[in-house]
């Protein structure tokens, strides 16, 4: 047998394998056993997923629920646009719609307290990501996510949007308030 030279048997797998690629094989085969292991380790272990469910809906129908609870609990408004900022009680429920290209309404917490959190779009895929916490979800149109959430450090978080949704998507952001009891 030569490097230029076909072998004479055509048959790969009769052919002697070099100590070194065994080696290799091994090493290779050791490092797909962790990873097997370390993915439901993780998903169990690791809090790296969140809980949520996820239902069918219309815009109309969250649009409606959600505009129940600014009507309910506004406490104020802010920025340019009077978006208002509702501070609803603990363990309720709390509606966030995601619209091209703005969050609404703005969200005002109580530290330690759980909330159910409901995001959905009207129009287009947006992304939740509340910064600086590790907290990302896609929110699809025509679906309900629904998150647990309890704040745990009074603060203002940012809420961005990370999926991008058209020519104003740098524009997607904006801040939930937690405050302390």
């Amino acid at each position: 047998m030569s490097a230029i030279q076909p072998p004479e048997e055509r048959v790969w797998w009769k052919e002697p394998i070099a100590p070194i690629e065994i080696t290799w094989i091994l090493i290779a085969f050791v490092w797909c056993l962790f990873m097997f292991i370390m993915m439901p380790y993780w998903h169990i272990f690791g809090k790296q997923n969140l809980a949520n469910e996820a239902y069918r809906s219309t815009p109309e129908l969250f649009t409606a629920k959600a505009q129940a609870m600014v009507d309910k609990y506004k406490v104020r408004e802010e920025t340019e646009q009077a978006i208002p900022v509702v501070r609803p009680p603990a363990g309720s429920d709390v509606y966030l719609v995601a619209r091209l290209w703005q969050w609404w309404p703005l969200l005002e917490l109580e530290e330690g307290q759980t909330y159910r959190l409901h995001l959905m779009s009207l129009d287009w895929l947006h992304g939740f990501s509340l910064q600086p916490e590790n907290i990302n979800i896609q929110v699809h149109p025509g679906y309900e996510h629904i998150l647990q959430v309890q704040p745990n450090r009074a603060g203002t978080y940012s809420i961005i949007c990370n999926e991008y949704c058209g020519i104003n998507h740098h524009t997607m952001a904006a801040k939930l308030y937690v405050v302390k009891k």
